[in-house]
């Protein structure tokens, strides 16, 4: 069997970005021996600038991407995969940007499939989420966004299948942040101020660029919402109850520079929270939907140490699905839930499993 060139339009190369395009080097020639893909980034990307090379960047993508890279609009690249006569491509959306997410259907209608880490195209107006799947269908083209959810977890691929197999999903529960769950973990264990926990998350790049992101619940309640929408749910994200972990004379409304100067302001709240619990239990910040009120809620609880959720360690995600067959024992998805080499492994996932379809149908068609 020939070898199926498979090429991905990268957007975004920050942390996760880049950490994809090394992962993809690394492996090329296992995927083109074991499956006979070469997976190739033609195109990249940050927010201003696009470096072209044909047949796929190399190793020395950094270096050419700052001597050879020029400003681009969306439409000059698709132009420039149509004048390439590039086939089998495949969008990868590694921002976090909300405008970027407008460009989906432009970039369905001109034949590419989607992956995207971000999670914004998934968490806006019902309008717009549910325009992107009829164009999909119309298309027949894949978006695929596993990650939007606990990184590389299995958790939407499990509430899908527990949902298409006609299963009843009655809630779900958990610790859906792996930032926050790296600062309550150690928060519970260690002698040590919230602040502290907080800069260490920061530098350890666990957190958003702007940790009040993460603190704001926001990040949670997208999640919340994205998973609510898989199983057929009529939610927007004003539905939610978010209690942010935010304080009143410390939040969004600061400058960037004053929320850096003054994160000790969160150490009193947060140790009065953690004395006043019982001594077995220790905080966790948990999202939770009640599919039957359709209650969605993101809040800080205090749970016994020896619950699932309590036994939590380092930055792992932990995620309790309840349906009508399994009771009240939850199907539970425990793992790693942050960080850029992780996630990249799962946007890496989502590509080749696009990658195994297309190249099924080409075998099927030809």
């Amino acid at each position: 069997m020939s070898t199926i060139k498979i090429n991905v339009l990268l957007f975004g190369i920050g942390n996760v970005g880049r950490a994809l395009l090394n992962q993809v080097l690394e492996s090329q020639q296992f995927f083109i021996k074991k499956k006979n893909l070469e997976v190739r980034f033609p195109v990249i990307t940050n927010s201003s600038s696009a470096f072209f090379e044909k047949d796929g960047v190399k190793n020395t993508w950094e270096a050419n991407f700052t001597n050879a890279s020029i400003p681009y609009q969306i439409n000059q690249i698709i132009d420039y995969v149509k004048n390439e006569n590039l086939e089998n491509v495949i969008v990868v959306d590694a921002t976090a940007s909300v405008d970027f997410v407008q460009n989906y259907v432009a970039f369905i209608k001109a034949g590419f499939n989607i992956v995207a880490a971000n999670k914004k195209a998934n968490t806006l107006h019902q309008d717009f989420y549910k325009e992107i799947r009829r164009n999909l269908i119309k298309y027949d083209k894949k978006f695929l966004y596993e990650t939007n959810v606990g990184a590389a977890l299995p958790v939407i691929k499990t509430i899908n299948d527990l949902h298409f197999s006609g299963d009843k999903i009655t809630k779900i529960r958990g610790v859906f942040s792996g930032t926050l769950s790296y600062i309550f973990n150690r928060f519970s264990t260690e002698e040590t101020t919230f602040s502290n926990i907080l800069i260490d998350a920061e530098n350890l790049g666990l957190t958003e660029p702007d940790s009040r992101e993460d603190l704001s619940g926001k990040d949670v309640a997208r999640k919340l919402l994205i998973l609510a929408r898989e199983i057929e749910q009529e939610i927007e994200f004003s539905d939610i109850k978010i209690e942010s972990l935010l304080l009143p004379n410390l939040n969004e409304e600061n400058t960037k520079k004053e929320y850096q100067n003054n994160k000790k302001l969160f150490d009193k709240p947060f140790e009065i929270a953690k004395i006043t619990q019982l001594g077995t239990h220790v905080l966790r910040y948990i999202g939770e939907i009640d599919i039957e009120t359709k209650n969605l809620q993101v809040k800080l609880v205090s749970e016994p140490r020896n619950s699932p959720l309590g036994q939590l360690k380092g930055a792992d995600n932990l995620i309790e699905i309840y349906t009508k067959t399994y009771g009240e024992i939850p199907i539970v998805i425990q793992g790693a839930g942050a960080g850029k080499q992780v996630t990249a492994r799962g946007v890496l996932s989502d590509i080749l499993q696009i990658a195994t379809q297309i190249k099924i149908k080409e075998v099927v068609y030809s």
